[in-house]
């Protein structure tokens, strides 16, 4: 039978790219996590990662056993909270950022108000910068965003590489001064941008606030501006500006959970692991998604 300690360890490794970072979310020394990861080959008797020194690869027989590793630790999540299950009754107000507003976060929730008809869920997005004050204000239980080089706390969902989004048909020499696309303050994609550009002496103006994702794209794709993007929402039109193009390197976005201190910390907790899973899917995908 397999361990579901050392399942959890095999996910959290391949979900987070590395040992130091999946010892942190899993609370556990990077030693201890090397060794769950032996534990389960030595069981097998077949190497389940192949380690480079830049990255993490799945072997073939990795490949098989995430799909099975996720369905175990998920059905026995779902049997423990069905099993255990409180009849949560009251109201969640959840902050949510425009990366959070597609279906599957938004499945996430209609599928737990669906297991508890008693908790009413009240949703207000912006941005986190703009949520979090509200979550420590006590006017949100759950703020759902990103940050860049912030020592918020928060549960880490995943991290990936904010980029330079501009359009594919777009003049290989760029303007200047480089004409941006940002969210309104307090945006971290927008302050990590301008603070890269001031420190590398580049010369830039905001050519366009927006307050939405589609007004952004819509910037980048018609070739207007150019916007700080995680990597993940470029889309068909679009592409990253690599280093030739003498725009400097930006930071990781780090999508993040955070969870009032003063709400029901049993019904937060089970909603924060259901989005957790689906986070932890969510950023397996992109994983395999080719780059632009």
């Amino acid at each position: 039978m397999l361990d579901p300690l050392l399942l959890r360890t095999f996910v959290a490794v391949v979900d987070e790219d590395g040992f130091g970072r999946a010892a942190a979310r899993l609370h556990l020394t990077q030693s201890a996590v090397s060794g769950h990861l032996r534990r389960l080959e030595d069981q097998l008797g077949k190497p389940l990662i192949r380690r480079t020194t830049r990255s993490l690869e799945l072997t073939p027989d990795g490949e098989r056993l995430i799909a099975y590793a996720r369905a175990i630790l998920a059905l026995s999540r779902d049997a423990l909270a069905d099993l255990t299950r409180t009849p949560f009754r009251g109201r969640l107000r959840i902050g949510v950022s425009e990366d959070f507003a597609d279906l599957r976060t938004m499945g996430v929730l209609h599928a737990f108000a669906s297991r508890h008809p008693d908790v009413g869920i009240d949703v207000q997005m912006g941005i986190p910068g703009a949520l979090l004050p509200l979550l420590r204000a006590g006017s949100l239980d759950m703020v759902i965003g990103s940050h860049c080089e912030a020592n918020e706390p928060g549960r880490l969902l995943w991290r990936e590489p904010l980029v330079w989004a501009a359009a594919a048909h777009a003049s290989a020499v760029l303007p200047a001064p480089l004409p941006l696309a940002l969210f309104p303050e307090p945006c971290p994609y927008r302050e990590a941008a301008l603070a890269r550009l001031a420190q590398a002496g580049r010369a830039q103006r905001i050519a366009m606030v927006c307050t939405s994702n589609a007004s952004l794209a819509a910037a980048v794709l018609s070739g207007f501006a150019i916007a700080p993007l995680p990597a993940s929402q470029l889309r068909g039109g679009m592409v990253a500006l690599r280093g030739d193009s003498g725009l400097p390197p930006l930071p990781d976005a780090e999508f993040r959970l955070f969870v009032s201190a003063h709400g029901d910390a049993a019904m937060l907790g089970a909603l924060a692991d259901a989005i957790e899973e689906r986070s932890g899917l969510r950023a397996a995908d992109r994983a395999r998604e080719p780059r632009m």
